[in-house]
């Protein structure tokens, strides 16, 4: 009796992930709180130091670079799974 020629191989199931992504790094989470806390501390540093550091140079807009490091890490709280 011969054999029918269908293929008798099944494929692999899909391994693609539908609706739920992976979860982060291990390095995400402090990564994230620590560009938080290094954008606090830069203001509160310019502040305390009354403009002298933590770069003189800058002046006034130590201010918004503080803001802009701890906005990094706000930006990161939307990509935490």
């Amino acid at each position: 009796m011969a054999r029918d020629k269908t293929n008798s191989t099944q494929s692999a199931p899909s391994t693609q992930r539908t609706g739920e992504q992976a979860p982060n790094p291990v390095w995400f989470k402090p990564v994230m709180f620590g560009f938080m806390l290094l954008g606090l501390a830069w203001i509160i540093v310019f502040y305390v130091s009354q403009g002298a550091l933590p770069i003189p140079a800058l002046e006034s807009w130590n201010i918004v670079v503080g803001f802009g490091i701890a906005f990094i890490g706000f930006l990161m709280t939307t990509r935490w799974r």
